[in-house]
């Protein structure tokens, strides 16, 4: 059930410093229940306000050797990037932090296997019941994680993205295709899934306040998706189910992290069992709700400039927003791009979102 409405929720009681560093700090109303039970509500398509993408906690522990290899470690404890040397995932790749880049790359060139079938021949399964989970526990639980929050935590290299890992972006391409090596990637990637589970089904059990995954594997460049739908389709999305069911099984909720121009591939998220995607803002995420968000949320970007707008305009476009986005069993998440979110907006959009969802306007 919706919480009834009270004037005083608009109270602002904190900030939080924005993500990263690169996004405007964001007013903490006295909000009528937890910043977790609303996210969760919103993914149950049951929506108390707008919620953005960035409210969520997000965590990539260092128990997990791809983050540190990624230079992507955001835990209770982060660890600096490693400079000047290569660092090792969970599969043995190297990772190289490239600082003019801000993130670590595999070094080119050289790729671990020719082809999906060497690969096959070579590849040394990890074994994360060795990794110290128990430490990351007692350093993470009550501390980066509380019951107040909604805890998501990043899982870098997905399965193409694995395979780029390991045979470089061109080859793992070519063993999408190539009919001498699809059997050999299937084989691969069911096991990847296997893999996947298993780890996954350890951060549960590890972290007893986590919400959600966001998975990481990006399917297009800034013009098009790297393969056809109906590739995607047989290649891909069975191995992705297999994980999203297991994640939905243990109550958890999905979030799909791909990068570049992948409208054409929202079908394929949705039949790969994914909650919600957030586009970059290359993508018309407005056209992604129209078709899609009721079936899968979408992290909008409404595309609003309030620079010289006076105030009354700015509410206005708050109040449209909602009025557009928030639709009886479709709601979205407000994305990541920020440039609209003025207090005055946030003030609105809060205020009358709130409104909406108690029957009030």
């Amino acid at each position: 059930m919706v919480p009834p409405f009270d004037p005083g929720e608009m109270e602002v009681i904190g900030e939080e410093p924005g993500m990263f560093g690169m996004l405007p700090p964001s007013p903490i109303y006295s909000y009528p229940c937890s910043m977790k039970e609303a996210v969760n509500a919103l993914y149950r398509r049951e929506p108390y306000w707008v919620v953005f993408g960035k409210d969520a906690k997000m965590m990539t522990p260092a128990v997990n050797p791809d983050n540190i290899a990624r230079a992507f470690v955001f835990e209770q404890n982060p660890t600096e990037p490693i400079v000047g040397r290569g660092v090792r995932d969970m599969f043995g790749i190297e990772w190289e932090f490239v600082p003019q880049a801000g993130g670590a790359m595999v070094r080119p060139g050289k790729p671990f296997a020719e082809d999906a079938n060497d690969l096959l021949r070579k590849v040394v399964w990890p074994e994360p019941e060795k990794w110290d989970w128990e430490s990351s526990g007692k350093a993470n639980n009550g501390t980066f994680f509380t019951g107040e929050n909604y805890n998501n935590i990043a899982f870098l290299n997905g399965w193409f993205e694995r395979l780029i890992s390991m045979l470089d972006f061109e080859g793992a391409l070519m063993a999408l295709y190539d009919e001498d090596q699809r059997d050999a990637v299937k084989e691969f990637l069911n096991k990847l899934s296997d893999l996947y589970i298993d780890i996954l089904g350890r951060m549960i059990d590890t972290y007893p306040d986590l919400d959600g995954f966001s998975i990481h594997d990006d399917w297009g460049s800034q013009k098009e998706t790297f393969f056809s739908p109906d590739l995607c389709a047989e290649m891909i999305v069975p191995y992705m189910r297999r994980v999203t069911d297991f994640v939905h099984s243990r109550g958890k909720n999905c979030e799909f992290h791909s990068c570049g121009q992948n409208l054409k591939q929202v079908p394929n998220m949705i039949d790969a069992g994914w909650d919600s995607w957030f586009p970059q803002n290359i993508v018309d995420s407005v056209r992604a709700y129209e078709l899609y968000g009721d079936k899968i949320l979408i992290g909008v970007d409404p595309g609003i400039k309030v620079d010289g707008m006076s105030e009354s305009d700015v509410r206005a476009a708050a109040r449209r927003f909602v009025d557009t986005f928030m639709l009886p069993g479709k709601p979205c998440f407000f994305g990541y791009v920020m440039e609209c979110c003025t207090r005055v907006f946030r003030d609105e959009l809060y205020e009358y979102s709130r409104k909406r969802a108690c029957g009030l306007v």
